[in-house]
């Protein structure tokens, strides 16, 4: 009898020794025993709140579309945490997000299971029976002008005479889809607890300018109930142009010309270069002169600019050697480069100076965005010879 106990004992300490307290994510299998034995290790209520943080980490901690990718993705960031680890990282993305949540605090958010399972539980408070869903939208803001900086989207659920309907203690996944000419700008989410849900506010400010046609855009909500998810739209929503994200025109304060890198020592830039001892009795070759450009550098700089006014954006490019100015996809960027231009009206271009190698070109001139905001600019071109062209090697912004 005593063998037998202490066969027993054994066994369960062996049983208990498997368990783990940690996340193991090298698959999907190991992921969900993994966390069901740290689940099964703790108190019910801890355990009810250990299913919210990672409900929380899922739905908002990481980026990916649909739930067996989301799963993937939490995996990869939770891979080897434990609990507390894990607590402490829900809170953080729950304040980021503004969620009203917190893994001190009672359950908040129903019976959450990040496998998938959504059967209905007999006290499920996510099991919101409703009809249908509803979209309240009033702009919010005030750019000095009297014009809004930001929209608020407030979804409802509601029953079929179009009633909000009461429900509490839930923690419905509801998402913000914003589109406009069928191309998606944003994706937002948050949780509904219950049905006064504050809903989305949109900032217009975080909506691309150039990706905005027409100055109107469409939205659609969704909001998961254990049972069904319940989806919304509206179409055709003004924006406020002014406030919408516009790129900054690129600047480069430096006119420096760059030396050429053959010549210069990358372990000591300060020192002078090194020359190949010559036979003091031979000749000294006389070096080549390097080839006059024919051309006036003003007229590669309003080349440069009617090229960017027509958007000819690798004509423009390949005007230029400026290494500020980095690859073509840099320099064409939609939103962050010469891309987000849409015309350019050349005022007044004249030559500061002229040498063989180098010259200085000031133009006056202004740009009109894509969104239609122009503004005057004061640019000073930096030139250098290549090969007898002109290209612009530097771009300064004057006040």
């Amino acid at each position: 009898m005593k063998k037998f106990s202490f066969l027993l004992i054994l066994s369960l300490l062996l049983f208990t020794a498997c368990k783990k307290d940690h996340v193991d994510a090298t698959n999907t299998k190991t992921l969900q025993s993994s966390i069901n034995d740290m689940t099964s290790s703790l108190p019910t209520i801890k355990q009810i709140k250990f299913n919210e943080a990672l409900y929380i980490l899922k739905t908002f901690g990481v980026e990916a579309d649909g739930d067996i990718n989301e799963l993937k993705a939490l995996g990869q960031l939770i891979n080897g945490k434990k609990v507390p680890e894990i607590m402490a990282m829900a809170d953080e993305v729950a304040q980021k997000n503004g969620i009203e949540w917190a893994s001190t605090a009672p359950p908040s958010l129903g019976e959450m299971n990040i496998f998938g399972d959504d059967k209905a539980k007999e006290s499920d408070p996510n099991d919101v029976r409703a009809n249908s869903l509803s979209i309240l939208t009033r702009p919010t803001g005030d750019d000095g002008t009297g014009a809004p900086t930001a929209l608020q989207i407030v979804p409802r659920l509601v029953d079929n005479a179009g009633n909000p309907v009461s429900f509490t203690g839930a923690g419905l996944e509801a998402t913000l889809e914003v589109f406009s000419n069928g191309v998606k700008l944003a994706t937002a989410k948050n949780l509904m607890q219950d049905n006064n849900f504050k809903g989305f506010n949109l900032k217009f400010s975080s909506i691309p300018a150039a990706k905005v046609i027409d100055g109107k855009i469409d939205i659609t909500v969704s909001v998961k109930t254990t049972a069904k998810t319940f989806k919304m739209s509206k179409i055709g929503l003004d924006v406020n142009p002014a406030a919408l994200k516009v790129p900054e025109v690129p600047k480069v304060d430096s006119t420096a010309v760059n030396q050429d890198p053959a010549v210069v020592d990358p372990n000591n830039p300060g020192a002078t270069p090194a020359t190949t001892p010559t036979d003091p009795a031979a000749t000294p070759a006389t070096p080549a002169a390097p080839k006059q450009p024919t051309a006036d550098p003003r007229s590669t700089v309003n080349s440069f600019l009617n090229n960017v006014s027509s958007q000819n954006l690798k004509a423009a490019y390949n005007a230029s050697s400026n290494p500020s100015w980095g690859s073509y996809e840099s320099f064409s960027n939609p939103n962050s480069g010469f891309g987000a231009v849409k015309n350019v009206s050349v005022k007044n271009i004249t030559t500061n100076g002229t040498s063989t190698n180098s010259a200085s070109v000031n133009a006056t001139y202004d740009v009109t965005d894509k969104n239609g905001k122009t503004t005057s600019l004061k640019v000073t071109f930096g030139l250098k010879n290549v090969n007898g062209d002109w290209k612009i090697s530097s771009y300064k912004i004057n006040p």
